[in-house]
């Protein structure tokens, strides 16, 4: 058994939640890719969560509820965050975190505009590695934004490399790897190439902040890291203990707060005369605003001369401050021994006969699933209600989006459908992630499942929560195939995980039967359903006394039932007395396969399934769009051996 596999069976053991998972899981990429322009940060009055927290705001203001970065990694409460901020000299920012346009501006929807790529990791992250392309020309924000508002629909996306910036190679590659001594000891090493034709300056700052906890009402005190001598910082948490930030050569240390520019932003005092945009403001400006000695944010300044075709390294490690000794003396061997774990952790999975193209594949869509993960951070009645130390929120939102939702209250690390464009959960995606995520960590595939379904998730009848722009809209119910999934990828032994998401399955599932199906026909509404985002009408938002009886929302039941029949034969063979519940089940799903065809839902004329809206007045209309909806009917169906 490789390194790598030991500590995930040793160590990954996730049911009970991350705070008792085992050490190697305690630091990982657990940061966002884009906190700005979410709706956990929206306290608008109308709900415009682009608009409220914008991407010109990010580098002002706190956030909330999360953090995001550049290749980034943190604790698993997102307590002390690391990442890299990068300054080619020429921009008007800082480049700390990847930009794009919002779902408003963008002629096609939300839409990152740059260049990065997940090129490796493992499921302990004691090795991950992370690729960015940064312009040496200045960065042409207001350029892709005016260009995209003038496009339409029908005209392509305008994108970074259409704007020229890259012509004649003048970019950096930037990669950052990651590499742990220990659980609890994160080496970084940044290496920065000159892509370009001539000599160029970069100025690449990794950095560390804590996550503004402090600041809500909470009582909690605020942390500090402070100087600890020449390119080293340390901290003391209770959480994390006493800690501390080494760098390697002669960088600048840099100190601010993380704490909102409310002068800049709203014109008015600020918590700390040094607030988090304090660094890009000396760094780009020359700006008297980092603080003496101490902060909650601080960066290791580098300034890096680099010849054509060169490579300049930076190296940072977080560790434990009682350790001593120099930190560099087995950096290097500790990274390289890690690589070899990787690779010894990706040839046990990768099929023999499988070509290098194939295996490198593999390895890199792995590395994209494990880099996904994030904190996802979000106490709804909190955010309805507001803190005690800031704005009442407006009443609008207390009748507003996810108003039904008090019961949740998420602090985990979960699997995102996209750290950038989607960093939050959606309750489909997440469940096919975890069939690919069994195939290295089954123990965090497990979880992924099981937490949607726990208590301060699932709402008290029996609803999952979707995604957080709506919880309340629906998502396929596929939970039920990716726990059969999983559980046989796994080797079909723990049953205990079988039976603990059956029991809260069957809620769900009667939720369904009770409040998606009006009239009891065995045919399902549902609403938005995750695969006609383009359609003819909007599904989740039809005027009052109409409903639409969906094909697709039909067939997923269908396919629900056969799921949950599957998992109750497996329970009823391994012991447990569920003889009654397959029965139920194949019933059920007899009734949907019936009234498919007796319902009115299939046109024999088409040969095809389609949706039908019906009216107040009783009347019924056809919605004939040849679409996938038609053709999802045909997941209701079992091989039966």
């Amino acid at each position: 058994m490789s390194a790598e596999r030991n500590r995930v069976e040793t160590f990954g053991h996730l049911e009970n939640g991350l705070r008792q998972a085992g050490d190697w899981y305690h630091w990982g990429p657990y940061l966002s890719e884009r906190q700005w322009g979410t709706v956990r940060e929206d306290y608008s009055a109308d709900g415009t969560a682009w608009e409220y927290l914008p991407h010109d705001h990010a580098r002002s203001r706190a956030y909330r509820w999360g953090e995001d970065g550049l290749a980034g990694f943190s604790d698993v409460e997102g307590r002390l965050c690391l990442s890299l901020a990068l300054w080619n000299g020429r921009d008007p920012i800082l480049k700390e975190r990847i930009f794009g346009l919002t779902g408003n501006q963008g002629n096609h929807g939300e839409d990152a505009k740059e260049y990065w790529w997940y090129l490796d990791a493992v499921p302990s992250h004691a090795w991950n590695r992370w690729r960015y392309h940064y312009p040496q020309r200045a960065f042409p924000y207001d350029d892709l934004v005016a260009e995209n508002a003038r496009r339409g629909k029908q005209d392509p996306e305008y994108e970074l490399l259409d704007t020229g910036v890259f012509d004649e190679d003048r970019y950096w590659i930037v990669e950052v790897d990651y590499a742990k001594g220990d659980a609890h000891d994160v080496l970084m090493t940044v290496r920065v190439t000159n892509a370009g034709p001539d000599a160029e300056r970069l100025h690449v700052l990794p950095t560390a902040w804590y996550r503004n906890t402090w600041a809500w009402g909470d009582g909690e005190e605020r942390p500090e890291i402070r100087s600890g001598g020449a390119a080293r910082v340390v901290t003391t948490h209770p959480f994390l203990g006493e800690l501390e930030l080494c760098a390697d050569g002669t960088p600048t240390t840099l100190f601010c707060d993380n704490e909102t520019n409310e002068e800049r932003l709203f014109g008015a005092s600020s918590a700390s005369p040094t607030p988090k945009d304090g660094i890009n403001d000396h760094v780009v400006e020359g700006a008297d605003s980092v603080a003496a000695g101490a902060g909650t944010k601080t960066a290791f300044w580098y300034v890096l001369d680099v010849a054509p075709g060169a490579t300049a390294t930076v190296r940072v490690r977080l560790r434990p401050a009682v350790r001593g000794g120099n930190p560099w003396e087995d950096f290097d061997a500790i990274a390289a021994r890690r690589l070899d774990e990787a690779n010894e952790f990706y040839e046990e999975l990768t099929p023999s006969e499988a070509s290098a193209d194939e295996a490198l594949v593999l390895r890199q869509s792995l590395a994209g699933m494990l880099w996904s993960k994030q904190l996802y951070a979000y106490d709804v009645a909190r955010w309805l209600d507001g803190d005690p130390t800031q704005p009442t929120p407006p009443a609008s939102r207390l009748t507003g989006r996810n108003s039904r939702w008090r019961t949740f209250d998420a602090l985990d690390i979960m699997s995102m459908p996209d750290k950038w464009e989607y960093p939050w959960f959606a309750a489909w995606d997440l469940a096919f992630h975890t069939v690919a995520l069994a195939r290295v960590d089954p123990a965090f595939a497990k979880y992924q499942l099981i937490l949607l379904c726990r208590e301060w998730f699932q709402h008290p009848n029996g609803a999952l929560a979707a995604y957080e722009w709506s919880f309340d809209d629906v998502n396929p119910p596929v939970q039920a195939w990716a726990a059969l999934e999983v559980f046989a990828i796994d080797g079909a032994r723990d049953t205990a995980f079988l039976e603990r998401i059956f029991d809260k399955l069957l809620v769900n599932f009667t939720w369904w039967v009770n409040r998606e199906d009006k009239d009891g026909s065995n045919v399902f509404e549902g609403g938005f359903l995750g695969l006609d985002n383009i359609g003819p009408i909007d599904r989740s938002h039809l005027p009052a006394g109409w409903f639409l009886e969906q094909s697709d929302g039909t067939g997923w039941m269908g396919f629900y039932a056969l799921s949950m029949a599957a998992i109750a034969s497996i329970l009823t063979a391994r012991g447990r007395p569920t003889t009654d519940l397959v029965l139920k089940f194949l019933e059920h799903f007899a009734l949907i396969s019936d009234a498919l065809e007796s319902q009115g839902l299939w046109d024999e004329a088409d040969d095809f399934f389609y949706d039908q809206l019906r009216l107040p007045d009783g009347t019924i209309v056809p919605v004939k769009v040849r679409s996938i909806v038609g053709i999802l009917p045909l997941l209701g169906v079992a091989a039966i051996d």
